[in-house]
């Protein structure tokens, strides 16, 4: 009897093994690639007179695929589909490359490595620290002083939990968005700190102060330099934040007249307690200063140029319908020192719905 209950229960122990190599098989160890993305979708009415539009819209799109390996390597592509500006395309959807790179943790570092076209040291910070890219660029982007995403070789460092920040990177400057260009390349540098906590923990909470300085030479030769300062305060209810952005930009071929550019900016939202509910505004004033001072006037700069100085102002609500869905209704208004173009109005003024979708 004994011998037939352990032939018995080694039978039992055969069959659950048996059956649980097929049960091995239908859960595999999780895959190292996720792949995610983001819609910004719209709704937008012109509201002056002069130039009137109404129209639904996708005015961005990004699939991310990004992998997490062993030895602390990891990779990220992103595809970005945006409108095409080029008259031949019809003002169609098409989409390019925003991301594509490699970066390495070393094993107990505070530093990252990243190779490719990755995040310029900048832009990704603000947009973090503002959390409303659906509403649109952040001003330096919005304005064309830089972009988001660029080719070179880039570190980021981050100390006694994010009390102290950084990110540095050697970049081509003509933005991922164009030719890569000729032997200039550009060095651009952001640093944060913390100089009180608050129950904001990430890279942009507490009270901060931040720089930022890019110096290079664009393809054409010259001068390209960003200097920006910004003090910032967010908690998980409020943001306030205001910048000072300054820009000096020459092009030597063919000459042209050095121009001095500034943005003051200041933004914030507040989250409407036991709520979905947030009110945002921003406030942005950008100087270009094109072509002045022209003394004496030349045919590239007349005298008359350097009136071109735009005031926007923004508001809205926002609506946390879910984790991954956020709507907002908000006014976006112009004013131009001097119109942009004949006959054009000397402020434009948009009303928007406009949605985010994470997936």
């Amino acid at each position: 009897m004994a011998l037939l209950s352990r032939r018995t229960l080694a039978a039992v122990g055969l069959a659950a093994a048996g059956a649980a190599a097929p049960l091995a098989a239908q859960n595999p160890s999780p895959s190292p690639v996720t792949v995610g993305g983001v819609i910004y979708a719209q709704w937008s009415t012109q509201l002056d007179s002069l130039s009137p539009a109404n129209n639904f819209d996708i005015t961005r799109a990004y699939v991310n695929a990004i992998g997490r390996f062993n030895g602390g390597i990891m990779t990220r592509v992103t595809l970005d589909v945006y409108h095409d500006a080029d008259a031949t395309a019809g003002g169609a959807l098409l989409y390019r490359l925003k991301y594509a790179y490699a970066g390495w943790t070393p094993n107990g570092s505070p530093f990252t490595f990243r190779f490719g076209l990755t995040q310029t040291p900048y832009i990704d910070w603000e947009e973090q620290l503002w959390d409303y890219r659906m509403q649109g660029p952040v001003p330096v982007d919005r304005n064309s002083y830089m972009s988001s995403s660029d080719f070179g070789l880039a570190v980021d460092g981050s100390f006694n939990h994010e009390m102290f920040n950084f990110q540095a990177m050697v970049l081509n400057g003509e933005n991922y968005n164009k030719t890569p260009g000729d032997n200039h390349k550009d060095f651009a540098a952001r640093a944060s700190v913390r100089l009180l906590e608050t129950d904001e923990t990430s890279r942009v909470g507490g009270l901060r102060v931040t720089g930022y300085a890019q110096v290079g030479t664009p393809t054409s030769g010259g001068t390209r330099n960003r200097f920006i300062g910004e003090v910032s305060y967010r908690s998980k209810e409020v943001l306030l934040a205001g910048e000072f952005v300054s820009t000096k930009d020459t092009v030597t071929n063919p000459a042209k007249i050095s121009t001095t550019g500034s943005i003051l900016s200041a933004y914030g939202w507040v989250k409407i307690p036991a709520s979905p509910l947030a009110v945002i505004a921003r406030v942005d004033i950008a100087d270009p200063n094109t072509c002045s001072p022209a003394t004496p006037p030349v045919a590239s700069c007349p005298a008359a140029a350097g009136y071109d100085k735009r005031t926007t102002i923004i508001g809205g609500l926002s609506y946390q319908l879910s984790p991954n869905v956020r709507l907002l209704a908000d006014i976006d208004r112009t004013s131009y020192q001097t119109p942009p173009a004949t006959a054009a109005p000397k402020t434009t003024t948009m009303a928007l719905f406009q949605t985010q979708f994470t997936f």
